[in-house]
């Protein structure tokens, strides 16, 4: 049984890391990309925007 408790901890996480990566690449994409790209666009103009030039 001591192989059964080595093992779990290793197949647990690699459960968990394909499940991230496919939530990750499904929600790449589709609708969420325009939201995604309008969020990312205003960060960088409010960035710009209050950016001071140095002397």
């Amino acid at each position: 049984m001591d192989y059964v408790s080595a093992l779990v901890p290793p197949v647990v996480m690699a459960v968990f890391f394909i499940l991230l990566v496919k939530t990750i690449v499904k929600s790449q994409g589709g609708a969420n990309k325009a939201k995604e790209d309008a969020a990312v666009d205003a960060v960088l103009a409010r960035a710009e925007a209050t950016r001071q030039p140095r002397k």
